[in-house]
C-alpha cells in the first residue's frame, strides 16, 4: 500500500491550494477544506468581516471552537460510558459469583 503523500488540489474562496496528503488522509482533507471554504464564503457574504485574512481567520477560530465543543462532549460522553460500563461489569461479577 502506497503511503507516500500525493498532492491534493484545492479550492477555497476561488483560490487553488496543493497539499500534500497521505493517500488514505485526502477523503478527509477535501471535506475539511470544504467545510473551511463555507465558513469562509459565509463570513464573506454576510459583509460583517472584510477582507480574506480576516476571514480566514475569523473561519479558524469558528471551526477551532466547534472542535473544543466536540471534545468537552466527547469526553463527557467517555465519562458517562466509562461510569456505565463499571456498573455493568460490576453487575455481572455480582451474578457470576452467586451462582
Amino acid at each position: 500500500m502506497n503511503k507516500k503523500p500525493q498532492p491534493v488540489s484545492l479550492t477555497i474562496m476561488g483560490k487553488e491550494y496543493k497539499i500534500a496528503c497521505a493517500p488514505d488522509e485526502q477523503s478527509d482533507l477535501i471535506q475539511s477544506a470544504g467545510q473551511l471554504d463555507t465558513q469562509m464564503r459565509q463570513m464573506r457574504d454576510s459583509g460583517k468581516v472584510a477582507g480574506a485574512d480576516r476571514i480566514a481567520v475569523m473561519a479558524a477560530l469558528n471551526l477551532a471552537h466547534e472542535l473544543q465543543l466536540m471534545k468537552s462532549q466527547n469526553a463527557v460522553l467517555n465519562q458517562a460510558l466509562s461510569e456505565c460500563l463499571a456498573k455493568m461489569t460490576h453487575k455481572i461479577e455480582n451474578v457470576l459469583e452467586n451462582q
